[in-house]
């Protein structure tokens, strides 16, 4: 598999369309929602380095990006996606790695969160050193949970006043927080493909 992941510039906002298509398949698919996005939005991310792509031969088969909320005291890890041609090969896995310390690089002092109902993903953010958490621990921001309306399970996360839903919270701590640890979490990161 020669697959190519980089960090996002403005030469790939021409796949934003394609971005926001294989969300909503993967959501669809899952039964559960991953935050849909305009288009126009995930040019956005792009242009502003604030996404990862995963290319192959110059076809979309990966994607994440970036979002910052409580004044860069909080930043999430969104809409990680692999191309089903592609799942279980260790991309996942290689995109969250990347999009994680491109948050943690460009956001040191913020804690890096997500909220998924992917065990797979469960899994990764593990080994990257996220913890579950309650969804009190996580940002606040009105506009986050209205990302959450397009998944099929909003009224469970309204119903308990978003205190929890069916997704598992998991929180890093931040790069900051990380370097002054006595044994810091970097160390637990597994290196797999």
């Amino acid at each position: 598999m020669d697959v190519e992941v980089v960090i996002s510039s403005h030469e790939h906002t021409k796949y934003a369309e394609e971005v926001c298509q294989l969300i909503a398949e993967s959501a669809k698919a899952r039964g559960t929602g991953i935050a849909a996005r305009k288009p126009e939005y995930i040019r956005a991310k792009m242009e502003a380095g604030n996404a990862v792509v995963a290319l192959a031969e110059g076809k979309l088969v990966g994607f994440c990006y970036i979002e910052v909320w409580s004044h860069n005291r909080y930043v999430v890890n969104s809409g990680l996606v692999v191309h089903p041609d592609y799942r279980k090969s260790g991309l996942a896995r290689q995109i969250k790695k990347m999009v994680f310390n491109l948050a943690r690089d460009k956001y040191p002092e913020a804690k890096v969160f997500g909220i998924t109902t992917s065990l797979a993903v469960m899994k990764i953010n593990t080994e990257l050193g996220y913890k579950p958490v309650t969804f009190s621990e996580l940002t606040q921001d009105d506009a986050f949970w209205a990302g959450c309306k397009s998944c099929p399970n909003y009224d469970i996360l309204t119903r308990n006043e978003r205190r929890m839903c069916l997704c598992t919270a998991m929180l890093a701590p931040s790069k900051v927080e990380e370097s002054q640890m006595a044994y810091p979490l970097s160390h637990l990161i597994v290196q797999k493909p």
